[in-house]
């Protein structure tokens, strides 16, 4: 088999590192299954990518990189075992199956790794992990993002970050949290961590809580990623096509949220030409997918998606199917209530019925605990407010939402609503 042309040393890291950052979570997984240990597995991948950065530049880019890069590791985890006396009982019981491993060189069976990496989003996002530690182990190991970057998204200190996702390795160690995709009533609870964690990603990267940047597009990008993968291998899981699909309609609104300063724009004011319609043709196909294999009621990322449908299905804003878009969040609210919900479907109601009724739904949300500190509170009653000619109240709502915002993009927008209040 020949090997493609020797890279120069100029430009080998770079490929190498190219070529890991794509290949390590499925490495990651096979190397898990051997080791049964994600920490270990991560260590072993790591090592076959100072290998790659030792040989490739010599011996040639190997034509199959992904399954170099996978034996490698698998070597390594097997020579391991073997090595060191701490690991002695795990090769007295899996040992036969790690010498069956030792002649592998690219992957037999592509749905073999397949199942792997499915394992490993699962194990990831695992719920004896805190909601922080999935998130950060999920982007360490299937998104491939490194802790500097992990902690750049979130504006954490790097030693924080690096904590978190020791801890969680630690912590899926010591209680022996099994490497499997669960079945029957258990996948479904362990699904919706895993769609949870890829949202919560999605969310962070499209409206960041806090900083100067409104966006944060290289998380959003990983979200969708791990999306799309997920639909991939889960065919057959309405909620991972709505998953999907929400993200993708999402997404392409990106380029029209935000003005040439960074500011943001809103949806009414948004260029809809600007709009990818690319992502929304595959948002369109997702949800299709979705529906497809329903066989109940929708979930809420199927409802959510269809939400986001309906305002790409129209042309300007002023031809949004608000009283369509209300029944969607009446849905919702019965499917996975929540004081958020509440608060976007009034925000449906203003446009489909006017601001009166709307504004009566916020302020029953006024004692909700869960949104005591959430500045979209204010910002929506201050809008109706100032609909309804109650400009001095209007105000007052939206500077109160402007201390409250910790993006600053966002506390500058409330403020110049304050402002056009005076």
């Amino acid at each position: 088999m020949e090997q493609q042309p020797t890279v120069t040393p100029s430009g080998a890291d770079e490929t190498v590192e190219t070529i890991f950052r794509i290949e390590s979570p499925r490495i990651i997984a096979g190397v898990t299954r051997v080791v049964r240990d994600v920490g270990i597995a991560e260590e072993l991948a790591q090592d076959a990518l100072v290998a790659a950065l030792e040989q490739w530049p010599r011996d040639g880019v190997p034509d199959n990189p992904g399954a170099w890069l996978m034996a490698t590791a698998k070597h390594r985890a097997i020579d391991l075992v073997r090595r060191r006396e701490r690991y002695a009982r795990k090769l007295e019981e899996i040992g036969r199956d790690l010498e069956a491993t030792v002649p592998f060189e690219e992957p037999s069976d592509p749905d073999d790794i397949d199942d792997d990496l499915l394992r490993l989003v699962f194990t990831a996002c695992h719920p004896v992990l805190s909601a922080q530690a999935r998130i950060a182990l999920t982007l360490r190991l299937l998104g491939g993002l490194t802790t500097p970057e992990i902690a750049r998204a979130f504006l954490a200190p790097e030693a924080t970050i690096a904590q978190r996702i020791v801890r969680a390795k630690r912590t899926l160690a010591t209680t022996g949290v099994p490497f499997e995709v669960p079945y029957g009533p258990d996948r479904e609870s362990r699904l919706g961590s895993v769609l949870e964690v890829i949202y919560l990603v999605f969310n962070e990267g499209y409206a960041a809580t806090a900083g100067d940047d409104l966006l944060r597009p290289a998380l959003c990008e990983e979200a969708l990623r791990l999306a799309r993968v997920l639909a991939e291998l889960m065919p057959k899981e309405p909620e991972v096509h709505g998953l999907a699909a929400l993200l993708e309609l999402q997404e392409s609104r990106a380029a029209a949220r935000t003005g040439p300063s960074g500011e943001p724009v809103l949806l009414r004011d948004q260029n809809r030409r600007r709009w990818n319609r690319l992502l929304i043709h595959r948002g369109f196909a997702a949800l299709a997918r979705a529906n497809a294999v329903t066989t109940g009621a929708p979930g809420p990322y199927a409802l959510q998606a269809a939400i986001a449908a309906s305002h790409a299905q129209a042309y300007t804003y002023e031809d949004t199917d608000w009283r369509q878009i209300a029944t969607l969040y009446g849905l919702l609210a019965v499917r996975s209530p929540s004081p958020v919900v509440e608060l976007n479907r009034a925000v449906a109601v203003s446009m489909a019925d006017g601001p009166g009724p709307a504004l009566a739904i916020v302020d029953t949300l006024a004692a909700e605990p869960a949104l005591r500190d959430y500045h979209l509170l204010p910002s929506v009653r201050g809008d109706l407010l100032a609909r309804l000619g109650r400009t001095r109240e209007a105000r007052a709502e939206f500077e109160r939402a402007a201390g409250l915002a910790r993006n600053e993009r966002e506390r500058k927008l409330l403020e110049a609503r304050a402002k056009e209040c005076r």
